[in-house]
C-alpha cells in the first residue's frame, strides 16, 4: 500500500520547483458558459517537454541522484514518460537510457533523442520495453516507473498544490487516468488541503482500467482497446496508484473516442490549446454530460499534456469538423462542358458556402461519356446551412450525393 502524503508532496514540491515550469490556470469563458460552471485549464501542455511526466521524473531522479552511478536512470515509454525523464535527467547531469518499443513514433524517439536520452528500440509491446528496461537496471541504473513509484506519484501531486494556492476555491479537479500516477498524486494532495474537495478521474471508454480495478476490488488487466488517447491506454492500474485512487477519488467517467476528438478541436479553437487526447478527456467527459457540476461552482480541468502528431491533428480535425457539420462532402454528375461547373460554384458561393476542395473526374467506366463526376467539399457553418446549400441546389436541377 502507498503511503505518500501531503508533506511527501510539499518535500517534492521545493525539490523539483527549479527545474520545472509552474503552468498556467487558465480560465475558459467559452466553457463556462457551455457548462453552467467556472471552467479553468490546467495547461500541462506548457510543461517542459509537453507534458506533465517531467514532474515525477525529476522528483525521483533528484530523491536519488547521490545513488544513481555513472549508468544513471532508465525508463521505458512510447511517449511522453520517456521525454519526461531524458528531460528530467538532463536538467540532473545524469545520463538516461530509454526503451522504446518498435512501434512507437518517429517523432518522439527523436524528441526523446534531442533531450539527450539514449534511446533503445525494443519490444512488440510495452511490457516487453519494460521488462528490457528492468534488465538493464539489473546492471545499476536507477529504473523509473512511469507511474506506480511512490517518488513519481509525489512529483506529479505537485500539481494539486499549484490549483489549490492559484484558486482557494476549488470544488472539483477532473484528472486523465491511465496508469494511475497522476490522479493519485493530486488526488491525495487535494484531499489533504481540501476534504470536501470533488475528484474525478476521466478514461478513454476503449480502456477503463482503473473503473475496471475498483470494480472488482485491485488492480486487473484489461482489454485495452485503440484510443488517440494513446497517452492512457493502460491495460492495468497501478498497485500503489491503485490504493490512493480507491481512498481519495470520487468518480469515474468516460468519454468516447469521438467525444475526445472534439473536445480537442474545441480547445484549439476556442483556447488556442493544442491537447493530445490524453489531455482533452477531462473536457470530454464534462461536455458528455458524465459530470454532475452545480452552476457557478469553480471547476478546473488538468489538461495533462500537449504531444500530439501532427497528422493525428489534422485527421481529428477533419473527422470533428465533418461530425459537427462543418465540412460538407458531395458529389455531381455534370455536364461536361464550359459554364457548367461555374453555374454550381457560383449556386454554393450564393448561399456562403466555403470550396475547400473540388476534384474534377471525365473518362471513368460508370460516368456516361459526355458528362464529368465534380466532387465538392465545402466549409460550412453546421448541420442547418448544410439543409440550406442541398435545399438550393436541388432547385437549380442538381442531383448530389452526399459523401
Amino acid at each position: 500500500m502507498c503511503m505518500i502524503s501531503l508533506a511527501d508532496i510539499q518535500a517534492a514540491e521545493t525539490r523539483i520547483f527549479p527545474h520545472i515550469i509552474r503552468t498556467p490556470l487558465v480560465h475558459s469563458p467559452t466553457i463556462s458558459e457551455m457548462t453552467g460552471a467556472n471552467v479553468y485549464l490546467k495547461l500541462e501542455t506548457l510543461q517542459k517537454a509537453g507534458s506533465f511526466k517531467v514532474r515525477g521524473a525529476t522528483n525521483k531522479i533528484l530523491s536519488y541522484v547521490n545513488t544513481t552511478g555513472e549508468q544513471g536512470v532508465v525508463a521505458a515509454s512510447a511517449g511522453n514518460h520517456a521525454q519526461g525523464v531524458a528531460v528530467a535527467a538532463h536538467s540532473a547531469g545524469i545520463p538516461a537510457t530509454i526503451v522504446m518499443p518498435e512501434w512507437s513514433s518517429l517523432t518522439k524517439q527523436e524528441a526523446t533523442k534531442s533531450y539527450g536520452a539514449q534511446v533503445i528500440i525494443h519490444g512488440l509491446t510495452l511490457e516487453e520495453s519494460i521488462e528490457k528496461a528492468r534488465e538493464i537496471a539489473r546492471k545499476g541504473n536507477i529504473f523509473i516507473h512511469p507511474y506506480d513509484d511512490d517518488a513519481v506519484i509525489a512529483g506529479q501531486g505537485t500539481i494539486a498544490l499549484e490549483i489549490l494556492h492559484d484558486l482557494p476555491g476549488t470544488d472539483m479537479i477532473v484528472v486523465p487516468v491511465g496508469g494511475g500516477g497522476l490522479i493519485a498524486g493530486i488526488a491525495t494532495a487535494a484531499k489533504a488541503m481540501k476534504p470536501d474537495i470533488i475528484i474525478i478521474g476521466a478514461q478513454a471508454s476503449t480502456c477503463p482500467s482503473a473503473g475496471e480495478a475498483l470494480r472488482h476490488g485491485s488492480p486487473c488487466r484489461i482489454q485495452a482497446g485503440k484510443t488517440i488517447a494513446d497517452g492512457i491506454r493502460v491495460a492495468e492500474t497501478g498497485i500503489h496508484t491503485f490504493s490512493l485512487i480507491q481512498r481519495y477519488v470520487d468518480r469515474h467517467v468516460l468519454a468516447s473516442e469521438e467525444e475526445i476528438a472534439d473536445a480537442m478541436l474545441l480547445l484549439l479553437e476556442r483556447k488556442h490549446v493544442v491537447a493530445e487526447g490524453a489531455g482533452a478527456v477531462p473536457l470530454a467527459t464534462l461536455m458528455n454530460g458524465s459530470i454532475d457540476v452545480p452552476s457557478g461552482s469553480n471547476v478546473v480541468l488538468v489538461i495533462s499534456g500537449g504531444n500530439v502528431e501532427s497528422a493525428l491533428l489534422f485527421r481529428v480535425i477533419r473527422q470533428s469538423l465533418v461530425r459537427q457539420g462543418r465540412i460538407m462532402r458531395f458529389s455531381v454528375l455534370l455536364d461536361d462542358q464550359p459554364g457548367t461547373l461555374a453555374r454550381i460554384l457560383t449556386s454554393i458561393a450564393h448561399e456562403r458556402g466555403n470550396i475547400l476542395q473540388i476534384h474534377h473526374l471525365q473518362g471513368e467506366s460508370d460516368i456516361p461519356v459526355l458528362m464529368a463526376r465534380v466532387n465538392i467539399e465545402l466549409e460550412t457553418r453546421g448541420w442547418n446551412h448544410i439543409k440550406e446549400i442541398k435545399k438550393v441546389l436541388a432547385v437549380a436541377g442538381y442531383d448530389i450525393r452526399m459523401e
